[in-house]
């Protein structure tokens, strides 16, 4: 006998189900809307849920990626659509539901989609990476222990980055085994006290907080105030400066409170030097996930890595590791193939004609060489004018002056 949850906002399909799940010996509990689907899914621990798509409250999918990004997706579901389409049957499955059934449910289609569900093995919960993933790294191990000290008085931390840091691989350090996560990011629905106790001793976590929309501003500012009821850490990133942020409308008393205690992770051009050991582990973790096929990576291959710029951060440095351990056709992933696949990334050479009179000739290494640092710097000024051991504004002046664009998010 099995315990599934039924959630459908219609009362009669929901007795229905009810009726011939419980014929055939399984426990049935039943909800009306994702708020009694949470509180329902928390209390008892279901074996499989059949969820209902249109709901008046929040819509099924939602309820799914919710569940999947908070790590409550332990049971099987199936998803039910009156109105079912393609398209919504493909994005509920690729979120993590097992089946779709189309109502009106013929009887044997239900009782063979519930068979079916529950004798899908139990879903694994999926190891992150971490900083402890990485302890031949001192700047990595370093960058840990600051975390941790922080994590002893603070229930909040903001990392200041660029583009592809290092703040998934930070916040997934700080979460503790088995507790929830759940990515703010990723709501798009006003937050429900429900969804904080549902995480309740997890961890809540933004990329990049220049990226929230309005709604999701509020929603960040109404967890914020109740991480000490819920037990919860915060851990968002910004690539923007507080007065960037300010000046985008952004809530003055959110701002000060998000940046009254950061950190600034070490970018990948500092780790330039740890990044073979770090695709290493990388290729490790994913080959003990089973995500790829047995694979080492060559010493020249380990080599091509060190020397890219890796402009897209630690993102950019998993998803080639992975891509080549997928398409390399031998054991062994060649410097070759490592070649070819960061070709795009690969640092830049400068190449300069000497024809030309002194003062263009200055001016063109001059902007080749600040859009080159300002590439490895992920766009960040600050670190880039202590580089160049120039005053911002200064380098901002001279950067308009040199006609080198500046991104959007080119600040501190």
């Amino acid at each position: 006998m099995a315990k599934i949850l039924v959630v459908d906002d219609e009362v009669g399909i929901r007795e229905l189900l009810s009726e011939i799940l419980r014929d055939d010996a399984h426990d049935v509990v039943l909800a009306a809307n994702a708020a009694e689907a949470r509180a329902a899914r928390q209390a008892g621990k279901p074996d499989l849920v059949l969820l209902d798509i249109w709901m008046p409250d929040t819509d099924g999918v939602t309820l799914l990626k919710e569940w999947a990004a908070n790590g409550q997706l332990s049971m099987p579901v199936v998803m039910m659509s009156g109105h079912g389409t393609i398209d919504t049957a493909v994005e509920a499955i690729r979120f993590g539901a097992v089946d779709f059934l189309e109502k009106p449910i013929a009887l044997q289609k239900l009782l063979s989609a519930v068979k079916r569900a529950l004798q899908r093995q139990p879903t694994r919960s999926r190891a992150h990476m971490t900083l402890a993933n990485f302890t031949r790294s001192p700047a990595l191990r370093d960058l840990r222990k600051r975390l941790e000290q922080i994590a002893q008085k603070s229930r909040v931390v903001l990392l200041r980055v660029g583009a592809g840091s290092l703040a998934e691989l930070c916040a997934r350090t700080q979460q503790t085994p088995g507790g929830a996560w759940l990515d703010l990011g990723s709501v798009g629905q006003p937050l429900e006290l429900q969804a904080l106790e549902s995480a309740r001793g997890g961890l809540l976590f933004v990329e990049n907080i220049a990226l929230l929309t309005r709604a999701q501003q509020k929603n960040l500012a109404f967890a914020l105030e109740r991480l000490e009821r819920y037990e919860l850490r915060l851990i968002v990133a910004s690539d923007r400066s507080p007065d960037a942020l300010l000046a985008e409308g952004w809530d003055p008393l959110l701002i000060r409170r998000l940046f009254e205690i950061s950190l600034v992770p070490p970018s990948m051009a500092e780790l330039r030097e740890e990044v073979p050991d770090m695709a290493q582990q990388i290729l490790s973790h994913f080959v003990e996930a089973g995500d790829v096929p047995p694979r080492v990576l060559s010493t020249g291959a380990l080599n091509a890595l060190r020397n890219c710029s890796w402009p897209g951060g630690f993102f950019e440095l998993k998803s080639t590791i992975r891509s080549l351990a997928l398409s390399t056709l031998e054991e062994e992933i060649s410097q070759e193939e490592a070649v070819r696949s960061v070709s795009q990334a690969t640092t830049t050479a400068l190449s300069l004609p000497l024809d030309m009179p002194l003062r263009e000739a200055r001016e063109t290494f001059e902007r080749l060489y600040f859009e080159y640092h300002l590439q490895l710097e992920d766009g960040n000024i600050t670190r880039l004018a202590d580089k160049a051991g120039l005053e911002r504004t200064h380098l901002y002046r001279k950067l308009k002056q040199l006609g080198v664009p500046l991104s959007r998010r080119s600040g501190d």
